[in-house]
């Protein structure tokens, strides 16, 4: 008998429609179920490509023995952390506050009024490695709650309470310069592992932000040692098992610290970022591996994260049916044996596979099988016959059980993938990734956006089409303008332009306080037991601080002071944060980076037909200036009529040919006709 989560959108909750728990969506209602009942809230947080949230459901909440003490005792909701970031978020804090760490699947017991006394992550089915079974955990949780409800009171208002008081004050920390940039870069390097590339030990996660800030560091001073730590922890990653050798696209992070072994489940916003990442590389270094990675996962991206609508679904399962026997497990659609290879390809090109990625007979992974990797040291062979080995690898894995795919569409994540992808079609004559970029753009403007009954917002999620119930937060708002900033530099489409512009403004009208620092909800959201504000970095850029670079960017395509002002006062966070957690603030870092520089403002003036235009125009998109921001289009007259980009008024022809204009700190360079002069331009400002 299905539950209450039946009619619900999130593939997540779907999931867990045919539990004998009676599960609840987060509702009014399910709090006062709780009340009327006199029974504590177990609220259960996860998202669909979770490998643990799939172990949990599958030992405890598929457990009727289980599902009916949790009937019988809680009120049990469910929530997908990716439809609500904002409770994901102010329940995480409480949990790592309280443990020192957190996690997902995230479990919270909570009173009536939603105020949280005992926390955990995954618990398993019986005792083990110094963690209680769940069912203990619940029948702890119920003894408290009965037999000692003073003390439990008294524990949920003193957590409440010790929330509140972490309310940021970064306010007047002061704006970000090249001083706490390069306390920064040395406190990177204090944490780089030298030898595998990243930072810190295993569990070793992507560092996108960093890599984004490291490359921009570079380009402003020059700095060697920022480019070697982007470059090799590009190239380790890109090696390992972390990457799909074979369909391209990341794993969310490598279980060690050498990038062999992934936690198999692939990200959207992962691989939008890395992508982005990758060809930033090579617009800097001219790298072969990093453009072969960069179009690698643009194309997975379009071919297993797209939907019919035109947006990109958010993930791929970790897990997938092992045809062998049968039951769902990590990694069972990537992982080979040498027997497996020989089996597609034959003696020869098998033995020759297992050389190139890594394949052992011992295996590098479960079970005798191993995760296909790149060696630098591995056998010299054509690029030709590699890639046919690969091919034929690719479509072999093809005929396997495919891991599940959550098709719900993420506006902030999909902004993140608009950027990559008009990126990529622009750097390597692609013009089938930029046209995938604006048709996800395009979905979002036609399903995201509402701005009916003067009542304008950007919905965070959709899927098949429909918008779903809940609102935006900062990320969704910054992520998309940024996705609409970096198309409108690629397309020359000046509507972009204007979308990014709505976005922005309603950032300042809807979270950001008095004080200049922004908060993760709008300030009509729901109220939850403490309004989320977090500065730092996940595995996606903070809400903060890409709410910040693109009001950066867009006060540098419009000449706002408004909006200058705005950006720079949300970056005072990062003089207060990048020297002491660089790790941890590094899109914040880079935006930084975007602010010290200028960033500079490029305007390319010309007929659009007239191929030394696009010469220019791509000279410019490759300038590896910091933030630079780039518009092309034809000239635009003073009152504003003709180009559709501000940085084109008064924008005349230098002879009668396209010309571009370099612009930084209000001072401008002499116009240009000759691409090579505007590379010059547009290079890194050495000390």
């Amino acid at each position: 008998m299905p539950n209450r989560l039946a009619n619900e959108t999130s593939p997540y909750l779907l999931q867990h429609a045919d539990n004998p728990v009676d599960w609840w969506p987060w509702s009014p209602e399910a709090f006062t179920e709780a009340r009327e009942r006199g029974v504590p809230v177990l609220l259960s947080v996860g998202y669909s490509s979770c490998h643990w949230c799939h172990v949990l459901a599958t030992e405890s909440f598929e457990d009727e023995l289980v599902a009916a003490y949790m009937n019988e005792h809680f009120v049990n909701i469910k929530v997908d952390r990716e439809e609500r970031p904002d409770i994901d978020a102010v329940y995480m804090e409480a949990v790592q506050a309280a443990t020192g760490q957190g996690g997902w699947p995230m479990t919270v017991f909570l009173t009536p009024d939603a105020e949280p006394f005992y926390f955990g992550t995954y618990f398993p089915p019986e005792p083990r490695h110094g963690m209680p079974s769940f069912m203990q955990v619940l029948e702890g949780v119920r003894a408290a709650w009965v037999g000692r409800p003073e003390e439990v009171a008294e524990v949920a208002q003193r957590i409440v309470r010790d929330l509140a008081g972490r309310q940021l004050d970064y306010g007047k920390a002061g704006t970000p310069g090249p001083e706490e940039l390069a306390q920064a870069l040395l406190g990177l390097t204090r944490e780089y592992d030298a030898t595998r590339g990243g930072f810190g030990g295993a569990p070793k996660f992507p560092p996108s932000m960093v890599l984004e800030f490291l490359l921009r560091h570079h380009a402003r001073t020059g700095s060697e040692g920022a480019l070697q730590m982007a470059a090799d922890t590009c190239e380790a990653m890109a090696r390992g098992g972390i990457y799909d050798q074979l369909g391209g696209g990341f794993a969310r992070y490598s279980v060690d610290r050498e990038w062999v072994v992934p936690h198999f489940e692939k990200m959207l916003y992962d691989n939008a970022l890395l992508c982005r990442v990758y060809a930033h590389l090579w617009r800097t270094t001219g790298s072969d591996l990093a453009r072969s990675v960069a179009l690698g996962t643009a194309d997975f991206m379009v071919r297993e994260l797209r939907t019919h609508e035109g947006g990109f679904a958010s993930a791929l399962d970790a897990d997938s049916e092992d045809p062998v026997t049968g039951k769902h497990v990590e990694g069972a659609y990537y992982a080979w044996t040498p027997a497996q290879l020989r089996e597609v390809l034959g003696e020869e090109d098998g033995d020759l596979a297992a050389a190139c990625f890594g394949v052992t007979e011992e295996g590098t992974f479960e079970h005798g099988t191993s995760v296909l990797q790149l060696p630098a040291q591995g056998p010299d062979v054509e690029p030709e016959r590699l890639d046919g080995i690969r091919e034929r690898l690719l479509a072999a894995r093809a005929g396997r059980p495919a891991p599940g795919r959550d098709d719900k569409i993420v506006a902030a994540w999909n902004g993140l993938a608009i950027a990559a992808l008009a990126e990529c079609g622009a750097y390597f004559d692609r013009p089938d990734l930029v046209e995938r970029a604006t048709e996800a753009a395009d979905l979002l403007v036609r399903v995201h956006f509402d701005a009916a009954a003067g009542r304008a917002r950007l919905a965070r999620t959709s899927k098949d089409g429909h918008v779903g119930v809940n609102a935006g937060v900062l990320e969704d708002y910054g992520d998309v303008a940024e996705g609409f900033l970096a198309l409108a530099a690629v397309t020359g489409e000046g509507v972009w332009l204007e979308f990014a512009g709505f976005l922005v403004d309603l950032v300042l009208d809807l979270f950001a306080a008095e004080d200049g620092t922004l908060y993760d909800t709008a300030h009509d959201a729901e109220r939850l037991i403490r309004r989320p504000q977090d500065p730092t970095d996940t595995a996606a850029p903070s809400g903060w601080t890409a709410a910040a670079g693109a009001l950066l960017s867009y006060a540098a395509h419009t000449g706002s002071e408004a909006h200058r002002t705005a950006a720079e006062r949300a970056l005072a966070v990062v003089h207060a944060l990048g020297p002491r957690a660089p790790r941890f603030i590094g899109h914040g870092l880079a935006v930084a980076e975007a602010l010290v520089d200028g960033p500079r403002e490029v305007a390319v003036v010309g007929h659009p037909e007239d191929p030394a235009r696009a010469e220019l125009h791509r000279v410019a998109l490759l300038g590896t200036a910091p933030g630079a921001v780039v518009a092309s289009g034809l000239p635009r007259a003073a009152d504003g009529s003709g180009g559709e980009f501000p940085l084109l008024a008064e924008r005349t022809l230098v002879h009668d040919l396209p010309t571009a204009y370099v612009c930084r700190h209000f001072v401008c360079a002499r116009p240009t006709t000759d691409p090579v002069e505007l590379a010059e331009q547009l290079g890194s400002v050495r000390p």
